[in-house]
């Protein structure tokens, strides 16, 4: 049976309620205070791997979409990523938090260190976009729904526990306190003006879940390498790599 509008909303947002990584530990670890600044790095290392995604993601989405004002709507995200002529986007913004936490930027932007378990999920999320139907991938990015409490709980945390933590340091965090909403509006209004029935409704329910299962994954490979039992593979980051200490020598 078809939901109505509100009522599919609410299912909608009772997703993010179970399944939002700002629920998984590794993040109430981070913004209590209690990560290591190896762990830090790591996180900021391989979260990297996903803000560096995120334009190509979009841009893939704009490829197959026919309607120019759905492409108008969705062309400012990836303004808000790479930035513009006159605006510092939120990859440059992130490689200034690499910088704030002891990271050499151009380690960190060369991906090396990223472990494979992020790549999977992130690539996986990238071709879902690219692959499913519109309704889907619209939906898959409506974890946005979510972010701007987990971006305020994040820049409390950080300046309350973290020396690194400033203005400057978090500025990703500040502009996506006001990017996210816009963004959100949006697609949540394309989605319930297009998930007529109820084959769609579930469609665009799965496909949230599925982007929610892309975020906590990336947060159990982190845990499971850098955290508890401390298992890095093969490849990825080891403390001491890529610092810009090390740059600098």
């Amino acid at each position: 049976m078809t939901q109505t509008r509100e009522a599919f909303e609410a299912r909608l947002r009772q997703i993010g309620a179970e399944r939002y990584h700002d629920r998984h530990p590794f993040h109430h670890r981070l913004h209590g205070g209690d990560c290591t600044p190896d762990q830090v790095r790591a996180w900021v290392i391989n979260r990297y791997y996903y803000q560096h995604s995120i334009p190509m993601k979009d841009a893939a989405f704009m490829s197959r979409v026919e309607d120019p004002d759905l492409r108008r709507a969705w062309r400012s995200r990836i303004e808000d990523h790479d930035g513009t002529d006159t605006k510092e986007g939120g990859i440059r913004r992130w490689l200034r938090l690499a910088e704030a936490v002891g990271l050499d930027p151009d380690y960190v932007a060369s991906r090396e260190g990223v472990m494979p378990a992020t790549k999977f999920a992130v690539d996986a999320y990238v071709r879902f976009v690219r692959d499913k139907s519109l309704l889907e991938a619209v939906a898959a990015s409506l974890t946005e729904l979510f972010a701007p409490a987990i971006h305020a709980n994040r820049i409390e945390g950080l300046l309350k526990n973290y020396d690194f933590a400033d203005d400057s340091s978090l500025s990703y965090f500040r502009n996506r306190l006001t990017e996210a909403p816009k963004d959100v509006a949006f697609g949540l209004k394309w989605v319930l003006d297009h998930a007529d029935t109820q084959e769609k409704q579930d469609m665009a329910a799965n496909a949230l879940i599925f982007k929610t299962d892309v975020l906590w994954s990336q947060l159990d490979a982190l845990w499971a390498a850098y955290v508890e039992p401390g298992l890095v593979p093969p490849g990825a980051w080891v403390p001491g790599e890529g610092l810009a200490d090390a740059r600098a020598a």
